[in-house]
């Protein structure tokens, strides 16, 4: 892997992990690489109060979608037929550009993009352990 630095490393872990934004890999030689997320094209979720929030966070759910849960707001991936509904449903939806770190889910899983250090960008997925 190269770093937006053009610092080379290899990335030779012992069992898979889930890499997050802000995590820091620390090479041998002591230098730190900053893990650093892509931003993807997101919904960001509202909903009148924390109730309606709520009720969305279900029906988001009960679609088995990838979702970022914040005490005001859902983070999903943009989907138009997923707005229409949610928006149907009362829902403040914008779009944004923004890291997606969602909820790994009773049987772990979601895919995240990642950026290790400053312009290497590795995607897969990773099972939280949270």
């Amino acid at each position: 892997m190269t770093s937006d630095n053009d610092i080379a490393f290899l990335l030779d872990l012992a069992e898979a992990r889930l890499l997050r934004h802000g995590d820091g890999l620390v090479l041998d030689d002591g230098r730190v690489i900053e893990v650093m997320a892509v931003p993807e094209a997101l919904h960001a979720v509202e909903g009148s109060d924390a109730r309606h929030l709520l009720a969305l966070a279900w029906q988001i759910g009960n679609r088995h979608l990838a979702a970022q849960i914040e005490p005001e707001r859902i983070l999903i991936r943009r989907d138009h037929v997923i707005r229409d509904m949610l928006e149907g449903l009362g829902a403040r939806v914008t779009e944004i550009e923004a890291p997606f770190d969602p909820e790994g889910g009773a049987y772990g899983g979601g895919h995240h993009a990642h950026d290790h250090g400053e312009g290497h960008h590795h995607h897969g997925d990773h099972h939280h352990d949270d």
